[in-house]
């Protein structure tokens, strides 16, 4: 169990040292006392700490941009827990916990080292599609699973019951206001 001082454990919460004192002494923290009488924190207490805010404050220099992202188009957001952060060279691995799914992100190390995701944080997965793939769990012998077509093959003399399957997708057109 590796121990923190109380400035450690502070940078790692994005909060002040003086702050993280407060909360110290109002007990909303376990610390251990070294035998000066200076305080220790966990590392598992700063990830609990961690895993019950809502978002890391906003502290340190302000980036180049300026701006603050307010609003977004997209409306496949997904909210989590960041269970584990991975670098290697330029790229690292998020994985981040919605409810008892898992999703894995590859981004760039930079994106992570400026966005300081540390495990235990609650962060946003914002997912861009334009491809949707649906799969289900085949059913068929394996003996009689050659003579399967494949999803999107052409059912020309094919059995009337496959008839269902419609043309390609087409979205309803909107009218200009």
């Amino acid at each position: 169990m590796a121990l923190l001082t109380v400035r450690e454990a502070a940078g790692r919460l994005g909060v002040g040292y003086s702050t993280l004192k407060q909360w110290i002494y109002k007990g909303g923290v376990r610390t251990t006392r070294t035998a000066g009488g200076h305080y220790r924190i966990s590392d598992e207490e700063v990830d609990r700490l961690l895993a019950g805010r809502a978002a890391p404050p906003a502290r340190g220099r302000r980036r180049r941009s300026g701006g603050v992202l307010v609003s977004l188009s997209g409306r496949n957001r997904l909210r989590g827990v960041v269970e584990e952060v991975r670098r290697e060279g330029l790229l690292a691995q998020v994985r981040l916990r919605i409810g008892e799914q898992q999703l894995t992100a590859v981004i760039t190390r930079d994106a992570v080292d400026e966005l300081r995701l540390r495990r235990g944080q609650e962060a946003t997965a914002i997912v861009k599609a334009t491809e949707v793939m649906i799969g289900r769990e085949d059913t068929v012998p394996d003996s009689d699973a050659v003579h399967a077509k494949p999803a999107g093959s052409d059912l020309s003399g094919s059995d009337p019951s496959e008839s269902d399957v419609a043309g390609p997708l087409r979205w309803p057109r909107r009218k200009r206001e």
